[in-house]
């Protein structure tokens, strides 16, 4: 059996961790665990096989970068991005302020590291997925999005704009990454309970609502996987097609959810001439007129 090897951002804890248990079970991973928490990054690494801990602020481009580079010698190899750290919106965005003088800044760390940090991310996982091995596999970037960037989140803004993002970002890198042979998904779980919160935090949640963290796990690995797949509802993807989807995970279940339709048939004519594909279809029968004309 072949190893692999993960980078799993957020992966001292919470979803990155159970994920990376779940690879460690089968034998033939390395695991790069990559957090800003020493402790529990060293303490998680410990009880895994194979596993390597980077402490890593993910909002610096160069702290991931050097991540990214010490994953990549170790191994020789990335098979799975999972771009998963994440924080909670704390701050009031409503908050009243003194009308007599203009508002302090919104902390924004919640969009540095639910967003810029996943491109920064999947950018990096790009190009070190193209140094790895061609030996015939399809290398998986999984970004985690949530239920909020589905549905808007009133509570915290900033979150949900960051998480929406996420699930537009994945549409749009899907195709050019499927041309090196990568498989990119948004996965957009429902509410899990991890350390984002605290148990009294936690409290206020009704039971029913909360997802089971094995079926995130499951489908994270059905993602890495690669195949076929089909969710919760029926709807069939075959292996060829499998990639660039946006994943809920609610309860029990996993479903795929599609983008908006165009408001018209002009706006559909217009996004697919715009499109990569038409694009680069077109430079090539520039080229190729140019040089036929030279």
């Amino acid at each position: 059996m072949s190893r692999k090897a993960a980078f799993i951002t957020g992966g001292a804890s919470g979803m990155g961790l159970a994920v990376a248990e779940a690879l460690s079970a089968r034998g033939n991973w390395d695991l790069h665990l990559v957090d800003l928490n020493a402790e529990a990054g060293k303490k998680a690494a410990s009880t895994l096989q194979n596993a390597h801990f980077h402490q890593t602020n993910v909002t610096d481009y160069t702290s991931l970068t050097d991540a990214f580079e010490k994953a990549f010698n170790t191994s020789g190899r990335l098979d799975f991005v999972y771009a998963n750290a994440g924080i909670v919106e704390r701050d009031n965005f409503y908050e009243k302020h003194d009308l007599s003088k203009p508002p302090p800044p919104p902390n924004q760390l919640s969009i540095d590291i639910n967003l810029k940090a996943v491109v920064n991310t999947s950018y990096l996982a790009l190009h070190y997925f193209r140094k790895s091995p061609k030996d015939g596999s399809s290398p998986a970037l999984v970004m985690t999005a949530s239920c909020g960037g589905l549905y808007p989140s009133e509570f915290c803004p900033m979150y949900s704009a960051a998480k929406a993002a996420v699930i537009h970002f994945n549409r749009a890198i899907s195709y050019c990454y499927h041309l090196d042979n990568i498989r990119t998904y948004a996965t957009a779980p429902g509410t899990i309970k991890t350390n984002l919160m605290s148990s009294e935090e936690w409290k206020s949640f009704p039971e029913r609502f909360f997802t089971p963290i094995s079926t995130l796990v499951e489908s994270v690995l059905k993602l890495v996987d690669g195949g076929d797949l089909e969710d919760a509802k029926g709807k069939k993807f075959a292996e060829k097609d499998a990639w660039g989807l946006t994943v809920e995970v609610n309860g029990d279940n996993m479903y795929f959810r599609e983008g908006l339709p165009a408001g018209d048939q002009n706006m559909e004519d217009m996004m697919k001439f715009t499109s990569m594909e038409n694009q680069l279809a077109r430079i090539e029968k520039a080229k190729q007129g140019q040089q036929n004309g030279s």
